[in-house]
């Protein structure tokens, strides 16, 4: 194997020779010298005494494939341009406070103990030198201001005047400023070896001191260890790191940064005017300069592997789609300039998507690393991903990463493997891509969920608003203007103070999960405060000026029961909330939750349904409204007394405007006066005669005139009042325009909404308006 390093001593005058000539500068990737006071005294006084200092680390240079910018070493009048011969990889600190005590002859500009600039010559003192008990540190190296005066008493008092050479002969105090230089350094000892009184004495002195002291500094040897030329750049980096005194690693971005200086491409400036075109978008505000850069290998990768499978079709040969550490430092400046401006672009329509989503600011992102290979697809897909097809593929990709909490470990082969198959999904209806096809969401998950430290917990938050959540105030929808408006934030429904006041144990134990918190904005949560959901709802309606009912169709819209709220009734609510969470889970995922044997319900459920008749008898007294519809039948005429298609057309139509609306609860078996019925009507007409062959035709029915969608966006109850059965039908909203098909036959689609308690029919502009408020994100 080749040998990769040798090792040498060189003269410490020398090294500072060639510092000085710029033979040896530092690679810009560098961080700057930052040595106080204190650090550079002690290194003094170390070689003073022929300490060892530790080695140093140098690169040749000549390497075409590793090449980095070089700077001077600071202090040193290096041409700018010129070419080193020796990059110094690890002692930048040591040899730059050596070279600006000891070579520069000007004032070393550095700091106190308390972080405060300073500028300071250096000397050491012959007595003190001399003496075996004073400590060379503390006592015989000293740094004394630019102006070579000491002061104390607030700077009144001079306690030791270094200005001229003959003061400094006075004080025995040498300046090490010249300690190398040997004229300078020869004048010196003539002038403090005088003719006259007591000449034999400092004669003696000097000698003594020369021989211990200035020898130590003029013979002194540097450890180095030279890497050879041919080293390899990821080596280079990974062995900075190691043997870096400074304790920060070196980002990717910093040595990227000096690799394309050499080429005379400034990343860093190129970078900041590029994040601060990104910024606009307050989602990206957190997308760094590491992160943009695997975007930019992720797309230069993909397309290098889609090129050579073009012309080459062996799979087994074409070079991997990767963004890891090594693949970014591979990355020619060629490539770099091809695809940075595709990932902005990306990383905009990116912002886009995730505004669709109702993720609005980069606090509330998921996972940030997931926006990676998201603008990586969508820069490759470029128009193709505009398409209605393209775009719910990528959000049911993207709720699959979040509820089945794919980015939580390593993320760079996720990343490969995501953007292959997403491409090949959209462009070539490929396969599943293997995040959609592995992601799982445990029903139980949700009562694990409690802080913003979880992705599904933030998904959930969007997921909820994504859907049409209502602020509880004003009404309005929450969009992008709302949220940052209003300042919408993820509070308690049933506030945390109010459930700890509570004797049940369950409701202090889940009060802080995501079931029992919703987007609120500011002003409402103000009138929630820590009362209980009774009295608050009370302040709501009497702040915003509004009726009961309309609080009900807000609060629906965030999947909660009006009723279990306004009877503080915790227990009733998570059950009701909890299984409508999972149910929106289960429709942007396109697949199940799964349900462990032991918590596959809410923790509140018991079986028993006699909250279910408290509530229906409540909705029944409360009457119709936007958001409760009653029907006495679902197939049969009460008129005539046989089946009539327009009674079906009429639950068709209630269903699809609650799902068009806040969603609601449509009641079957109660009449408009309130009177009960029951579906027992109906079973003359459905097969088998009885409550199951009466589901199996109401979930015919819906499938066929709205949608297999629309079959999971509906939960069917029963309860036994007055002795006949009533069907409670819960219509979530839809997260998207819901039409109807008509029951004679037309290809003419319906588009229903809610007006007050009336369905009607709406088209036109009419219809274009409504839903660019109810969907302002699509």
């Amino acid at each position: 194997m080749e040998k990769q390093f040798d090792s040498s001593a060189v003269p410490l005058e020398q090294l500072l020779r060639e510092a000085a000539s710029g033979e040896v500068q530092l690679p810009d990737f560098q961080r700057d010298w930052v040595w106080d006071d204190h650090h550079i005294r002690s290194l003094l006084a170390s070689i003073s005494l022929s300490y060892p200092i530790g080695a140093m680390m140098t690169l040749k240079t000549g390497n075409a494939d590793v090449r980095f910018a070089p700077r001077p070493i600071r202090g040193a009048d290096v041409q700018v341009g010129q070419e080193p011969g020796l990059l110094l990889l690890d002692g930048q600190q040591r040899l730059t406070s050596l070279f600006l005590a000891l070579w520069s002859q000007k004032a070393v500009q550095t700091k106190n103990a308390k972080g405060q600039p300073i500028r300071r010559h250096y000397y050491v003192s012959i007595a003190a030198c001399l003496d075996e008990d004073k400590d060379r540190e503390e006592d015989a190296i000293l740094s004394v201001p630019a102006d070579r005066v000491v002061r104390t008493d607030f700077g009144k008092q001079v306690v030791l005047d270094l200005s001229s050479r003959k003061k400094e002969i006075e004080a025995e105090m040498f300046p090490l400023g010249i300690v190398l230089d040997g004229s300078a350094t020869m004048a010196w000892q003539m002038a403090y070896l005088h003719p006259g009184p007591g000449y034999t004495e400092r004669y003696e002195r000097w000698m003594r001191f020369h021989q211990g002291i200035l020898k130590a500094f003029q013979d002194y040897q540097v450890p180095i260890i030279g890497l050879v030329k041919s080293t390899r750049k990821e080596a280079v980096c990974q062995v900075f790191e190691k043997v870096n005194t400074g304790g920060v690693t070196l980002t990717v971005f910093e040595l990227m940064t000096a690799t394309y200086a050499a080429d005379d491409y400034p990343l860093r400036d190129k970078w900041f005017a590029r994040k601060q075109d990104l910024e606009r978008h307050r989602v990206l505000e957190s997308f760094d300069e590491t992160s943009f850069l695997q975007l930019v290998t992720l797309l230069a990768t993909f397309d290098r592997r889609r090129r050579h499978l073009n012309e080459y079709p062996d799979q087994d040969r074409a070079p991997a789609v990767s963004c890891k550490r090594r693949d970014i430092l591979r990355l020619p400046l060629s490539d770099y300039r091809r695809w940075a401006d595709t990932a902005s672009e990306g990383l905009k329509k990116a912002a886009s998507f995730l505004r669709e989503l109702c993720v609005f600011q980069s606090r509330d992102l998921p996972y940030a690393t997931q926006v990676i290979p998201l603008a990586a697809i969508l820069g490759v897909l470029g128009k193709r991903g505009e398409a209605y097809d393209a775009r719910q593929s990528l959000k049911r990709w993207f709720w699959c990463g979040v509820f089945g909490e794919m980015y939580g470990g390593g993320t760079e082969t996720r990343f490969a493997n995501d953007l292959q198959d997403c491409v090949a999904w959209i462009q070539d209806s490929g396969d599943e891509p293997r995040t959609v096809r592995d992601a799982q969401f445990q029903a139980e998950r949700l009562l694990r969920l409690t802080t913003r430290n979880s992705a599904a917990y933030k998904g959930l938050h969007a997921l909820q608003m994504c859907g049409g959540s209502r602020d509880f105030l004003s009404g309005a929808t929450i969009d992008h203007k709302v949220f940052h408006d209003d300042a919408i934030d993820i509070h308690h429904i049933f506030p945390s103070d109010w459930c700890q006041r509570q004797d049940d144990q369950q409701i202090r134990k889940f009060a802080d999960t995501a079931v029992n918190k919703t987007a609120i904005g500011r002003h409402a949560n103000r009138v929630i405060g820590s009362n209980s959901p009774s009295r608050y709802s009370e302040r709501l309606e009497s702040k915003g000026g509004m009726a009961s009912q309309e609080l009900d169709d807000i609060v629906r819209s965030h999947d909660i029961d009006p009723i279990a709220l306004r009877r503080d009734d915790f227990a009733q609510f998570f059950n009701h909330r909890f299984e409508r969470l999972l149910a929106g889970v289960e429709e942007v995922m396109g697949k199940p939750v799964n349900r462990s044997e032991e918590q596959d319900e809410s923790p509140f459920f018991d079986g028993d349904d006699s909250s279910g008749v408290a509530d229906i008898e409540s909705l029944i007294r409360s009457g119709e409204s936007g958001t409760v519809e009653f029907k006495a039948t679902g197939r049969k005429n009460t008129i005539t007394g046989v089946k009539d298609k327009k009674m079906e057309w009429a639950v068709v139509k209630t269903i699809c405007a609650f799902m068009n609306g806040s969603g609601g609860t449509l009641l079957i078996g109660v009449t408009d006066e309130t009177s009960i019925v029951g579906i027992e009507e109906d079973y003359a007409f459905v097969t088998p005669r009885n409550r199951d062959g009466w589901e199996q035709w109401l979930t015919a029915l819906v499938k066929t005139r709205v949608g297999s969608v629309a079959v999971t966006d509906i939960g069917v109850t029963y309860a036994d009042i007055e002795g006949r059965t009533v069907a409670r039908i819960d219509v979530k909203r839809g997260g998207k325009p819901v039409f109807a098909r008509p029951m004679d036959g037309s290809k003419q689609e319906k588009f229903f909404v809610r007006l007050n308690a009336t369905t009607e029919d709406v088209g036109g502009s009419e219809m274009l308006d409504y839903q660019k408020k109810r969907w302002p994100s699509r």
